[in-house]
């Protein structure tokens, strides 16, 4: 289960954020998540709780946002919303679409208790 090194990562941006900031206690993490990032939620949430205690996020509420699939059409040079990564172009039907996002996952913001 990668999501368990996914939310060491965290802990230590947390951790590291909180000293920086002189925060003792953090409240509520946001998380963005592209459709593509291939992060089973509920399992990162699970890893979340368990990675989080003893840290100044233990018991802290996870919160994940999701990002859409987006690709570039170069048949109509548009920036488009996909649900898969081989999905055709909505606007004009083609083919010919290069993924630019939606395989990120990064803390969008930290609630301070």
């Amino acid at each position: 289960m990668h999501e368990m090194s996914l939310c060491e990562g965290m802990r230590l941006i947390i951790e590291e954020q909180a000293q920086a900031h002189k925060v003792d206690r953090i409240a509520r993490v946001r998380v963005e998540l592209g459709r593509f990032a291939g992060v089973e939620k509920d399992a990162l949430s699970f890893a979340f709780d368990i990675v989080m205690r003893g840290s100044v996020a233990e018991g802290a509420e996870l919160v994940m946002q999701d990002l859409p699939g987006r690709a570039m059409c170069y048949d109509c040079v548009r920036e488009v919303e996909i649900e898969n990564r081989l999905d055709h172009c909505p606007f004009c039907g083609g083919g010919k679409l290069m993924p630019i996002g939606g395989d990120e996952m990064r803390i969008k913001d930290l609630e301070v208790a």
